[in-house]
């Protein structure tokens, strides 16, 4: 097996499951351990993989993106604390947006039931959670849906938005970069996510820890546009800090 060939099971081997051991690379392709490093260095150059200790995770990509289903799978435990440090936030806030994704599907449930809100998504999974409550009126803003992520897109779902003044947006990312800002892998997405922070009044954007420092294709939103932050204890401090530096509150849950 050429190098060539081994990156490209590497990387197959991190979208399949959705991060790669060293050692259990080593063995699988029949190299040693540091010839594995020697190519995740080289992955994480070409912005294919993002490396931790001990092994490394895929970065969603205009040639990539994870399925909803396939999020539902990984770090629920954090996300959920994600989500209720983020419904947490909600303020006197009376009409909210929640962005397409798992952990915005999340907040949806930690969101309170006894109060009356009006909740504008563009997920069909996350107004399927909110349809039933007594207190809550749903609006899904229209368009073609995309089946990866049953999320709506397109000019029907952005002139939708523009027609809102909305008091708090809940946003997700693909990657979060102090430089280069908040990016997502596909143009339609985009532009919806890029309409709702037009029209909300205040933002708060969710994500782990593993969305910074990770770039995507399309660029929406820079990190200043947001008042709040809500990640994992895996961002170090350090960072956090950082980033509080370019205006939001960072919450480490």
């Amino acid at each position: 097996m050429s190098a060539e060939e081994r990156q490209r099971a590497i990387v197959a081997a991190a979208r399949r499951t959705g991060a790669v051991d060293v050692g259990e690379l080593a063995d699988t392709l029949g190299v040693a351990k540091e010839t594995v490093r020697r190519d995740l260095r080289l992955l994480e150059d070409h912005g294919l993989v993002r490396r931790t200790h001990g092994g490394a995770y895929p970065v969603e990509s205009a040639g990539f993106e994870t399925t909803l289903a396939f999020r539902t799978t990984m770090h629920v435990p954090e996300k959920r604390r994600i989500a209720t440090a983020a419904a947490g936030l909600l303020g006197d806030a009376e009409t909210v947006y929640l962005d397409e994704g798992f952990t915005p599907q999340l907040i949806a449930e930690a969101l309170p039931a006894e109060r009356p809100l009006t909740v504008v998504t563009t997920s069909l999974a996350t107004a399927g959670v909110l349809a039933g409550r007594e207190n809550c009126t749903v609006l899904l803003a229209g368009g073609r849906v995309r089946g990866g992520t049953l999320a709506t897109v397109d000019h029907w779902t952005v002139n939708m938005l523009s027609g809102f003044v909305i008091d708090l947006a809940y946003i997700g990312a693909n990657g979060i970069s102090r430089d280069l800002g908040l990016t997502t892998p596909d143009p339609s997405v985009s532009e919806v996510k890029a309409q709702a922070i037009r029209v909300s009044r205040r933002r708060v954007l969710v994500g782990m820890h593993t969305k910074f420092a990770a770039v995507s294709f399309c660029r929406f939103a820079e990190v200043s546009d947001f008042e709040a932050v809500v990640t994992t204890t895996g961002l170090p401090l350090a960072e956090a800090h950082r980033y509080s530096l370019l205006g939001p509150q960072v919450i480490r849950v």
